[in-house]
């Protein structure tokens, strides 16, 4: 059986980057705290856990006096920050340049729109770290979309500025500004009024059609990401989309040997979030199959 991982699956420059900063820090044997999972993947989780990394959540960052925090690359709102200074919290900022650029042009989306009576939608996922952080920059007055019925809270008739989640689906962003573009026109409104931003992160979107070759050229295709993982979920729909024997798992454990009997071709790929590590522990579980078969 050949087994093969993407080459161009794993880490972006962002996750990578906030991984290495938490290493650093803690080779240097300091106490790290880091808000959220650093990434949205169990088995990395667990792996930095071993080193000293300790997820906490807001209300434990609130209790936090005189130590290190790790911001990681989705960003944080303005009153995280606030709440640093006031507890004398060091903070070892790891969010993404992409997200950053990205919030700076919501804030200032929004200033503008005070002024035009108008209306900041974002289409991302409520709760997600990156959306917290993004409605943060507009005192979280931005409306949050995912399909369509969550557009009936917007009014269409006055001025709507749309952002993108960095990590959604770009096929999902369009269909979302279709759907806007036909409200606007169903409310007597102008299109002119709608501004429409795609910001999925390019490191993302390009990977769509990068794994969706990929997942043509294997019998079986082996995705591996964390569950919680919005750009896992994004990502594996391009995959299932063009391979239907395309499994998602989250280590090596969930491979099912009956996914694998009389294959010759196994691809194993996954999310922005996925660690090398973890692909080629996969890889290893996929092998040995194959060695007893």
């Amino acid at each position: 059986m050949k087994v093969t991982i993407d080459k161009n699956s794993g880490y972006c420059f962002g996750v990578e980057f906030a991984i290495q900063m938490a290493e650093d820090e803690l080779a240097q044997g300091h106490n790290l705290y880091c808000l959220g999972d650093i990434v949205h993947n169990r088995m990395e989780v667990e792996r930095l856990h071993q080193l000293g990394l300790r997820i906490i959540d807001r209300e434990q960052l609130s209790q936090l006096h005189d130590t290190k925090v790790l911001i990681r690359a989705h960003g944080e709102p303005p009153e995280t920050y606030q709440l640093a200074l006031q507890n004398n919290l060091e903070l070892i900022d790891a969010s993404c340049p992409v997200v950053l650029k990205l919030q700076n042009r919501v804030k200032h989306a929004f200033d503008l729109s005070q002024r035009q009576d108008g209306q900041i939608v974002i289409y991302g996922q409520p709760g997600h770290a990156e959306v917290a952080g993004l409605t943060g920059q507009t005192g979280n007055r931005a409306i949050i979309v995912m399909n369509e019925a969550d557009l009936d809270q917007i009014d269409f008739s006055r001025p709507v500025t749309l952002f993108s989640q960095t990590t959604k689906s770009t096929a999902g962003f369009y269909k979302m500004k279709a759907l806007m573009e036909a409200r606007i026109q169903a409310a007597g409104g102008q299109l002119d009024s709608f501004d429409a931003n795609d910001s999925i992160c390019r490191q993302v979107s390009n990977r769509e059609p990068a794994l969706a070759r990929f997942a043509t050229e294997y019998d079986v295709v082996l995705f591996v990401s964390g569950r919680k993982s919005s750009n896992g979920k994004a990502l594996f729909s391009v995959v299932n989309a063009v391979n239907p024997r395309s499994y998602f798992i989250e280590n090596a454990d969930e491979v099912d040997e009956a996914w694998l009997a009389g294959m010759h071709t196994v691809g194993i790929c996954g999310a922005t979030s996925t660690p090398l590590w973890l692909m080629q522990q996969v890889a290893e579980r996929v092998e040995g199959v194959g060695e007893l078969a």
